[in-house]
């Protein structure tokens, strides 16, 4: 039951970013050129959302679906880190035309070729788990 509870907000999410026009190229393109506003309210309400969602967690003793305490540590704060995350992050959101949460909604739009995105996309996540205790931290 509570799988289908997330599928249902998950389509909710969905349903939401491609009528906000989130996944929308020329909305990125626009916000890239500073010509609206648009995808910048987006993502600072997406922000302020999350900081009081992760606020009330650690308040709340918030507990994962296996029953745990989320336990929300301090991340390494390394320049090289954030770095060189961030210019894979915005080569591939640059190339694509989209960042990672859209690519789903793409999908769900009709537009297939983002399944090879897809693909991209987790195999990075599959190489990054495998090579991320040898990296510097």
């Amino acid at each position: 039951m509570r799988n289908i509870i997330y599928i249902i907000l998950g389509v909710i999410f969905g349903i939401t970013m491609y009528k906000a026009e989130t996944a929308s190229w020329f909305k990125i393109y626009e916000m890239f050129n500073f010509q609206s506003f648009h995808m910048y309210g987006f993502i600072g309400s997406a922000l302020v959302i999350g900081l009081v969602g992760v606020q009330l967690m650690k308040k709340k003793n918030a507990r994962d679906v296996d029953g745990q305490v989320i336990n929300i540590q301090p991340k390494n704060k390394s320049i090289t880190r954030y770095l060189i995350g961030g210019i894979f992050f915005g080569l591939g959101w640059a190339l694509v035309g989209a960042c990672p949460g859209p690519i789903f909604v793409l999908v769900g739009a009709g537009l297939y070729p983002m399944l090879i995105v897809i693909v991209g996309a987790l195999a990075g996540t599959y190489l990054y788990g495998i090579i991320k205790d040898k990296l510097p931290h």
